[in-house]
């Protein structure tokens, strides 16, 4: 594993709540990674140096950015041994890390189900596990997963996204009654139609369609679900635990 650090040292760092990012380099991921890093200090991590890099320069001395793969056991140990040197634990984890792999059931290949199955659901168990003790050890700890609108609306062509998300939400309530005891918190956030790098590849047409289908007639911004994600890691919401927060403009009510 490589990865590169920002100016602040370990020792200044230390004395702030850490928070880990995955998926941090564009699009909700950053936005999250710059919220948590108005109170905390961050560690964004990327698959690639490159993107790690980035982070780090976004951050600059409010955090760093990393390399890591979810859907890599030994990238997830060495990640950790890594963050163990420098004397880091987080205790606020975010798992934004997804992967898209869209087609028809009848045309999906056995990879492009189990390789979106493997990041986004087991590489949240892969980054939750090992956080687990010094949040058990603080007896605090907050723990949000990403999810998606589809996960409870469904969507044509996302069989395999549809099923990790809305597992991500079950994977969310079961631990957060393992952990409830120990302060640790742990919930999920479902975006709807949020303006990314993503959506803007949508034709106007396109957006048009999904747009009336919003009852407060606009997309979300990154910003809004790291609004919802800073909530849910702060210690205000330290009586909210295993809940999905929805943040889509009415898309979907529950």
């Amino acid at each position: 594993m490589s990865g590169t650090s920002g100016s602040e040292s370990s020792t200044d760092s230390a004395a702030r709540t850490v928070a880990l990012v995955t998926g941090a380099s564009r699009g909700i991921g950053a936005a999250i990674a710059e919220r948590l890093a108005q109170d905390c200090y961050v560690i964004g991590t990327a698959t690639t140096t490159a993107g790690a890099d980035s982070i780090s320069t976004a951050l600059a001395e409010r955090g760093t950015g990393m390399v890591l793969r979810v859907d890599d056991e030994e990238s997830v140990s060495a990640f950790y041994a890594a963050l163990a040197e420098r004397e880091l634990a987080p205790l606020i984890v975010v798992n934004n890390a997804g992967i898209t792999r869209d087609n028809l059931l009848l045309r999906m290949k056995s990879t492009e189900w189990s390789d979106v199955l493997d990041t986004n659901l087991t590489g949240q168990y892969r980054v939750v596990k090992p956080a687990l003790r010094a949040m058990m050890k603080a007896r605090w700890g907050r723990i949000i997963n990403l999810s998606s609108v589809v996960a409870r609306m469904g969507n044509p062509g996302q069989s395999n996204y549809v099923a990790s998300k809305a597992g991500i939400e079950g994977f969310s309530r079961a631990l957060a009654l393992e952990v409830a005891s120990r302060g640790i918190t742990v919930n999920a956030v479902a975006p709807g139609f949020i303006e990314t790098d993503m959506t803007s590849a949508l034709t106007p047409d396109q957006v048009d369609m999904m747009l009336a289908r919003v009852p407060l007639g606009a997309m979300g911004r990154a910003a809004d679900v790291a609004d919802a994600v800073a909530f849910l890691a702060s210690r205000s919401a330290g009586y909210i635990t295993g809940v999905t927060l929805e943040v889509n403009g009415g898309l979907h009510m529950s």
